[in-house]
């Protein structure tokens, strides 16, 4: 008797224990909301970060619709930006029966062994807004980020009458997004306005480093005139704040104005533009994102398949040599249409 009591003592720690795990496991920094799908597959979600306001509206627009749909997911994690976290996140959704994974990695590169692993397991991945260089992806839910580079340059060149200086806020290289960017902005402007000097300073999506860097390019050049950041969510007040200390937050139209055009289109570059202190960005859609990754997360989970062409959601579908992708619209926005109740940067809150 006693021995058996001891044996079920036993088995009963271990099963706490293990739940502990779990949650701990899941839950790194991140919101734990869950819809209540019932017999629904589950789907695991992990956000990428908390560091930007991108994708803390990502976040939002997640929870939402996870209750309204009524979507059956597995506590949600969050990565922090951490490959190795993601990676450990994943596991858990394994372990826990996850019929199909949404996540949004970073590191480009760094996931394609995970992705080859769910692959084994036939568990589908749905990548939101980044696309991995490499291993079998369902569907990844993201907007031409080729385009983002390129509309800005043109922008740019426009509003700078094809002279002048700029600065580039690289987002991280390793990053899919950030090359994108980088060599669609390079391209252009070495094509189209070769007379505007342009200085590229990769940040690692980071706003400190950022802003060191651009304080350090205005000691050597008091004159530059232009900046792209690649990212507002994570560039916007650094920048702001630094133009602001040293004088040069100049209102649009006025001498000595800093033209400036931004990728996100969250409701602080909304308000920038209304202030005049930024001129433009691109509105990167953080409640599509959330909408399809969902949508294709429930289909890949109930065995749906998709292909290639025009969407009935204003969007096309493009082939990947590891999957698909639905490229989704991401308009520019000025000073003309920033009151435009369509753009998300407008509604959330």
């Amino acid at each position: 008797m006693q021995i058996a009591r001891l044996r079920s003592t036993a088995a009963v720690a271990a099963t706490a224990l293990a739940l502990v795990a779990f949650a701990t496991a899941c839950n790194r920094g991140s919101s734990t909301a869950s819809g209540s799908g019932g017999s629904k597959p589950a789907i695991g979600i992990d956000l990428p970060r908390s560091d930007s306001d991108f994708w803390n509206s990502y976040a939002q627009y997640l929870n939402k619709d996870i209750k309204s749909d009524g979507t059956n997911t597995l506590p949600l994690s969050n990565s922090q930006n951490d490959i190795t976290k993601l990676v450990a996140n994943v596991q858990v959704f394994e372990n826990t029966g996850a019929k199909a994974i949404v996540m949004a990695p970073q590191d480009t590169g760094a996931i394609a062994s995970t992705l080859d692993t769910l692959e084994s397991k036939k568990i589908p991945v749905v990548s939101v807004d980044t696309r991995p260089d490499k291993g079998s992806v369902y569907m990844v839910v993201r907007a031409d980020n080729k385009a983002y580079g390129t509309k800005a340059c043109e922008y740019l060149g426009k509003q700078l009458g094809g002279k002048g200086k700029v600065a580039e806020f690289q987002g991280a290289l390793d990053s899919v997004n950030g090359r994108d960017r980088s060599e669609a902005f390079s391209s252009c402007m070495k094509t189209k306005y070769p007379n505007i000097k342009f200085y590229e300073l990769p940040t690692d999506w980071k706003g400190d480093v950022a802003s060191a860097k651009l304080q350090s390019l205005l000691a050597q050049h008091p004159d530059l005139n232009g900046i792209y950041m690649q990212a507002g969510g994570v560039f916007l007040q650094p920048t702001l704040a630094l133009l602001k200390q040293k004088g040069l937050l100049k209102p649009t139209g006025t001498k000595g104005h800093i033209t400036i055009v931004s990728n996100d289109g969250i409701p602080q570059e909304f308000d920038a533009i209304r202030k005049g202190e930024i001129d433009a960005t691109i509105s990167q859609p953080a409640d599509l994102y959330a909408k399809y990754a969902l949508y294709y997360a429930e289909a890949a989970a109930a065995g749906k398949t998709f292909k290639p062409g025009a969407t009935d959601h204003d969007s096309t579908i493009i082939k990947l040599p590891n999957g698909l992708e639905d490229q989704l619209p991401a308009p520019l926005v000025t000073k003309a249409n920033v009151d435009d109740k369509s753009l998300w940067g407008n509604n959330i809150g």
